[in-house]
């Protein structure tokens, strides 16, 4: 089992050589590269280790002790992007992230009149839904999106995108397929999201959110991670449904910014369209609600319908924040029928994936320009109907997690 986690343990070295290599390094939040044909050219990168122990109920969250003990430890992401702004209103992206061996971002972007909420765009690029999802991944607020969020919303897709609206409104609306990166994410659907903002000066934003997504699936599987991305076990699964058609997505989003503090909800619920005699349809929901504060006294900004992350206000000392978040999933959408046969073990009518509730608490530093220390303990109570066992189960376990992180 050792030698197959060597080459986690040199990804994990390379993470944190450069992460101590930028420590000498001045500050910068991109590098300039060069202008070519009427094109301002930059470099950004994003590296970020992570470290998972797991106090275990029942599952292995670790993978039936791989490697001998109940910690994970692995380079979460090495993104390599390259930015372009101009000639004129055009701005476009090249992004790859060399850990998961996948494109990102690949996309192009004309911007009419230089608005940002007007535009039209081509290529690959996360779809318009989910506030959580659209945030930028260095500022996430947690080491792991929300169950809900990482089962339910749409990410990266090649397809068009139009947007219309200004600093305080926004719909955005959208055609996609598969996933540039080959044997990921597929299947083509539409995509719209509305967004308003009816309070929106510095360090004080209300913002509501709305969208819809509709994608062809001909099978699918819904399952999620207990809050922790290092975790190869998943405590609700509903299975391969077979013969399914549609996905049909909608979520509810909002978010509340006073000073240092933000308050974040987004509600997610999920209809699967399926066929065929004796197969019924499948519906899933879930929600998450946040809160941060920032102890050292920033507050955020907001542009394009999703939060942004300031600097520090002191660069030395760095800027702390806490922050608490519980989400919950249900993934159960059928019962048990008594048994066929005396003594035996219960039918199950429908589909039941179980239902995961988790509370999550964090602490983030960001120091300088460059880097990112976090820290989180999420708390996860699950239930789900076992055929072995012929009743329901509940797995209960716990998770400290951390997180080392550079960006350039």
């Amino acid at each position: 089992m050792l030698p197959a986690k060597t080459p986690t343990l040199s990804r994990l070295s390379l993470s944190l050589a450069l992460l101590l290599a930028g420590a000498a390094s001045a500050a910068h939040a991109e590098v300039a590269i060069d202008v070519i044909g009427g094109s301002e050219i930059s470099f950004e990168g994003l590296v970020q280790a992570d470290g998972n122990w797991f106090d275990n109920d029942l599952a292995d969250l670790n993978g039936a002790g791989a490697n001998g003990s109940d910690s994970e430890f692995e380079l979460r992401r090495a993104e390599l992007v390259l930015k372009g702004k101009g000639p004129g209103n055009i701005d476009w992206v090249v992004g790859y992230d060399a850990k998961a061996d996948k494109y990102l971002d690949v996309n192009a972007r004309y911007k009419f009149g230089g608005n940002g909420n007007t535009f039209l765009q081509l290529g690959q690029f996360k779809q318009p839904n989910s506030l959580e999802e659209l945030s930028s991944t260095k500022n996430n607020d947690f080491i792991s999106k929300a169950t809900v969020t990482n089962t339910f919303a749409t990410a990266r897709r090649l397809g068009a995108a139009a947007g219309y609206g200004d600093g305080n409104w926004s719909v955005t609306a959208s055609v996609f397929g598969r996933e540039l990166t080959r044997n990921l994410a597929h299947g083509s659907g539409h995509g719209v999201r509305a967004t308003w903002a009816p309070v929106n000066g510095e360090g004080n934003v209300v913002h509501l959110g709305l969208s819809y997504v509709d994608n062809d699936t001909d099978t699918l599987r819904l399952r999620a991670r207990p809050n922790a991305d290092l975790a190869t076990q998943r405590l609700v699964d509903t299975g391969t449904l077979a013969n399914t058609d549609r996905l049909r997505t909608v979520g509810l989003e909002g978010m509340w910014i006073k000073g240092p503090f933000k308050l974040q909800g987004e509600y997610y619920s999920a209809d699967v369209s399926r066929y065929g005699e004796g197969v019924g349809d499948f519906g899933g929901d879930g929600w998450y609600l946040s809160g941060l504060w920032n102890i050292t006294g920033e507050t955020w900004g907001y542009r394009s319908g999703v939060p942004t992350t300031g600097l520090p206000d002191a660069p030395a000392s760095g800027k702390w924040q806490l922050g608490l978040r519980y989400d919950t999933l249900d993934l159960d959408d059928g019962r048990l029928l008594a048994a066929a046969v005396p003594g035996g073990a219960p039918r199950v009518d429908g589909v039941l994936g179980g239902k995961q509730d988790a509370w999550t608490i964090g602490a983030n530093w960001y120091w300088r320009s460059n880097f990112k220390f976090a820290l989180n303990y999420v708390m996860v109570d699950s239930s789900r109907y076992s055929a072995s066992a012929g009743t329901v189960v509940d797995d209960n376990p716990n998770i400290l997690e951390a997180r080392a992180q550079f960006h350039w």
